[in-house]
């Protein structure tokens, strides 16, 4: 099994160099210079009558020297520095002198970015909102966006398949095996979605407005199980991207896919982590064309069941979501010579958070909130696999204590003892530990999952992985140390 070790993102951007002065205003300048220096009333004598032969008007702009050079006769082998400075800022913003792997051509930009419709319903179709109710209007803005958002799903799940896999698979850049390894069953979630947006433009009459929604959403949302084994393989999938995506060719394809413009600047993660942003977001969209809809619409009942049935699915597959996690890094914890596994950790079925800490040294660690368990961790590569050396005992949730810290009341690091900022102190027993967030923010987000899981109520409750925890989530990033 393959291990978590997200690489740092690598992006690539043109080098920019600031031109203090560039052909064109040099020459312009002498143009001016040399007309001041022949206009009249300037200490020189004004220009000559003209006669019967002069063919050309004495106001004609004389060409700059500097054109004129390099117009006519032989080639000079000087180079100038004006000349140098413009052949570096070309060969900067040139993609043509970026290497290439064989035999891949980034799609064009003409075929390749669409810009998405930002319309709203009631612009689309003017001419009927004018005639229904504030409410109906706004009930009916819900039920577009929830159709755009399955169109633009679609859109990007076809997009994955053209011009990543397909491509992998062709270039061998990966065997078909990682492949299917990486992106899962992705495949099958198109024709699903697609299928929804087909019935919901079914429904669709000719004025653009959508009467019943509920019984095609009843009907449809029990296909959403399918998301159960994509979202529980994520965690595994995006282990195994981080750690190819580290090899030459791989992280060159995927540069230049995020360098075309059908990326939109998006990386392959970021696609890839769409359908479980978009599940997440059905009980919400459905409770607000239920605000929207009155008691007395035919259709108020059938949606009070489609809410209840969708946040029960997406309750089902995020605990699914969160086990499979806590079972992925409960493999990945490396315990000293000799030291046995604590059945705390074991024990857990749920990994409530993780994410990068500072002890009271100023030492990067990874620190794992599991059901029953606090551990503290140091990343380590052995091998090509990530592993997290557990550092002392874990600390049992049943006796953690929990204190925030005022910023500025302790200090941390070697010698230098600086005050600190955005720190908080967990204990259990004769164990405690100053440790220190990255910001006020994921200090909050610590605090909160701790004492989330400090609380006397069923920890089945306890949202995971599939809930905004910004950096607490498992595509953090830590430090790893070679062994």
């Amino acid at each position: 099994m393959d291990e978590e070790g997200p690489a740092e993102q690598e992006s690539w951007s043109p080098v920019h160099r600031e031109r203090s002065q560039t052909s064109g205003s040099l020459s312009e300048g002498s143009g001016k210079k040399r007309k001041q220096q022949g206009a009249p009333g300037m200490g020189q004598r004004g220009p000559e009558p003209q006669t019967s032969d002069d063919k050309e008007p004495c106001t004609k702009r004389v060409k700059p020297v500097a054109k004129t050079l390099s117009g006519s006769g032989p080639p000079s082998a000087k180079v100038t520095p004006l000349k140098r400075l413009s052949q570096s800022i070309q060969r900067s913003i040139s993609f043509k002198t970026e290497p290439r792997p064989p035999g891949y051509v980034p799609p064009s930009r003409a075929g390749g970015c669409r810009r998405r419709s930002s319309k709203l319903w009631s612009e689309t179709f003017d001419r009927v909102s004018e005639e229904l109710s504030a409410r109906e209007v706004k009930r009916q803005e819900v039920i577009f966006e929830l159709m755009q958002g399955e169109q633009q799903l679609v859109d990007d799940l076809n997009l994955v398949k053209k011009n990543y896999y397909e491509p992998m698979l062709t270039l061998a850049i990966l065997p078909e095996a990682e492949l299917r390894e990486i992106f899962g069953t992705l495949d099958s979630l198109a024709p699903l979605h697609e299928d929804l947006l087909g019935r919901l433009m079914g429904l669709r009459q000719e004025d653009g407005t959508v009467p019943e929604l509920g019984p095609t959403l009843l009907d449809w949302l029990p296909r959403l199980q399918a998301y159960e084994s994509y979202c529980c393989h994520q965690v595994w999938a995006k282990a195994r991207l981080d750690r190819r995506k580290r090899e030459p060719a791989v992280g060159e394809f995927l540069r230049l896919c995020q360098e075309s413009a059908f990326s939109r600047k998006l990386e392959l993660w970021s696609f890839l982590d769409l359908p479980r942003s978009r599940l997440v977001k059905y009980p919400l969209l459905l409770r607000e064309v239920l605000r929207q809809t009155p008691p007395e619409h035919p259709d108020h009942g059938a949606l009070q069941r489609a809410v209840a049935l969708a946040q029960d699915l997406v309750g089902l597959i995020n605990r699914k979501t969160g086990e499979a996690e806590c079972r992925y890094y409960q493999q990945r914890l490396s315990y000293p010579d000799g030291a046995p596994r604590h059945p705390s950790i074991d024990r857990s079925s749920l990994l409530l958070c993780h994410g990068e800490l500072r002890n009271s040294k100023g030492q990067r660690l990874h620190v794992f909130l599991f059901q029953e368990a606090l551990v503290l961790t140091r990343p380590i590569l052995q091998g090509e696999q990530v592993v997290f050396q557990v550092q002392g005992p874990p600390l049992p949730v049943g006796q953690l204590e929990v204190q925030d810290l005022p910023d500025g009341g302790v200090r941390l690091g070697g010698a230098l003892r600086e005050r600190a900022r955005s720190c908080l102190r967990v204990s259990a027993g004769a164990q405690a530990h100053t440790l220190q967030a990255a910001d006020a923010f994921d200090k909050q987000q610590w605090l909160s999952r701790l004492r989330q899981a400090l609380a006397p109520r069923p920890p089945v409750e306890l949202d995971c992985s599939l809930g905004p925890l910004a950096a607490l989530r498992l595509d953090c990033d830590p430090p790893m140390d070679h062994t």
